[in-house]
């Protein structure tokens, strides 16, 4: 009964906070929130890379541009539990766009001419082993997604990409709930760069969310992380016992990406 009651209050609490969350980016963001698509693409070692590459460079990121879906990301996995594999990052706020967009490619005679080797290839020769995606919406708190500025300067740059999946739908609130009331803001000064955070819609092994930080290099990384648990901000709001009387979060996935030379991200 204890414990009922103690979920009871958390949850009010939770629904109350993510009502009114407390960003900077929600003042100033001046537009709907985004939705992002994120494709992973898992490849074999040899011509299917190549063709992937070729594929979205010159083909699927051009026509996605032409439906007003930029910045697309693309990302090769550089360490994780399967290579290769491709991610791309498709961000947009037209949902319907997002959900027909394999639709609308179909119906563009330049992506089809440009894209031909890997859209039609023979089955015996498929371009790529399976695709997976998963439908993301923006927090609240953070409606669109920031561009690196190493992006605009072509700089050296990597992106981590951190899926968190709890074991019930109040758990994965409080989580959310967490970036809300505080984490946006420990990662920006512990010199993590935030990209996107969201909630999956549509996908596997929900309730998760998903979020991206950038970073210059795997030290800037682990100097970034060992700030961020060393925070005064952090320690009090993990020990808050709104989050600590119960594992909020069952299971992480996190891999380091690196940008393809094409990524517009």
């Amino acid at each position: 009964m204890q414990r009922r009651n103690f979920l009871a209050a958390a949850l009010a609490t939770s629904a109350a906070a993510l009502a009114s969350p407390v960003s900077a980016q929600t003042s100033d963001s001046g537009g709907s929130r985004e939705y992002y698509q994120l494709r992973k693409y898992t490849l074999r070692s040899g011509p299917q890379g190549r063709l992937t590459d070729q594929f979205f460079s010159e083909a699927l990121i051009p026509a996605l541009n032409r439906l007003g879906l930029s910045p697309i990301g693309a990302f090769r996995v550089e360490f994780g539990p399967h290579t290769p594999t491709f991610y791309l990052l498709i961000p947009g706020t037209n949902l319907q766009t997002l959900v027909d967009v394999d639709l609308l490619l179909a119906k563009d005679a330049a992506f089809l001419k440009a894209g031909e080797a890997f859209w039609s290839a023979p089955a015996k020769e498929p371009p790529f082993e399976r695709i997976e995606s998963t439908l993301l919406k923006s927090f609240d708190g953070y409606p669109k997604l920031t561009l690196p500025a190493a992006t605009a300067q072509k700089a050296k740059r990597i992106f981590q990409l951190r899926t968190y999946e709890s074991p019930t739908p109040a758990d994965h609130i409080r989580k959310v709930e967490m970036f809300h009331h505080g984490e946006f803001e420990i990662f920006r000064r512990s010199g993590c760069g935030n990209v996107f955070f969201s909630d999956a819609m549509i996908g596997p092994n929900l309730p998760k969310l998903t979020y991206m930080l950038t970073f210059p290099d795997m030290d800037a990384l682990n100097a970034g992380w060992e700030k961020f648990r060393a925070d005064p901000d952090w320690k009090k709001l993990s020990a808050d016992p709104r989050y600590s009387f119960e594992a909020i979060v069952s299971d992480i996935d996190n891999l380091v990406l690196t940008p393809a030379p094409y990524s517009q991200i």
